[in-house]
């Protein structure tokens, strides 16, 4: 009888001391490097030509999230970005901010330049995105984000939408 008591007591001792990881999940990382891909549908908001010189389009993003290695961190977010598409002359690029929320409605904030090439990533060749902050778990995030861009076939119907896979090499730090 002493014997049950006693691995009982060692039982319930092991029990209580796993169960914060079990009812609390696993703790979140602090720093990592997470590979994600956003798959985005651009709506041009409206187009302004300026003559001899180019077009201006202010375009709004939204899409979700997908970590490549099954992770938690930049996993099924959604993302909402506001950004401008200057096209003059050879020169063409797409500058923007971001909202990435989780189901928890916790936010990472972001701005993009896709003149900011990350050269020892030459498979992100399309920009950078700088982690900037967060809320909730991501307050104090930081980072930075390159990069591709890989064009989806158009949308169908008319307002000029267009799709896109955003891949992501994300090496984040919260402090």
């Amino acid at each position: 009888m002493r014997a049950k008591l006693i691995t009982a007591a060692l039982l319930s001792g092991v029990i209580m001391a796993l169960a914060p990881g079990v009812v609390l999940g696993q703790a979140m990382e602090k720093k990592g490097t997470s590979p994600y891909v956003t798959h985005f549908v651009f709506r041009p908001l409206m187009s302004i030509d300026v003559p001899d010189t180019g077009t201006v389009t202010p375009l709004e993003a939204v899409g979700t999230t997908e970590n490549m290695k099954g992770e938690k961190m930049f996993d099924k977010m959604s993302a909402h970005c506001a950004a401008l598409s200057v096209a003059s002359g050879a020169k063409k690029y797409i500058d923007g901010a971001c909202v990435l929320a989780d189901k928890d409605g916790d936010q990472i904030f972001s701005t993009f330049d896709t003149r900011d090439v990350d050269k020892a990533q030459p498979d992100m060749n399309c920009g950078t995105h700088i982690i900037t902050g967060g809320t909730g778990k991501y307050k104090g995030i930081t980072g930075t984000e390159p990069f591709a861009c890989m064009a989806m076939p158009a949308l169908a119907g008319a307002g000029g939408y267009t799709a896109m896979d955003i891949p992501h090499n994300t090496s984040w730090e919260i402090k």
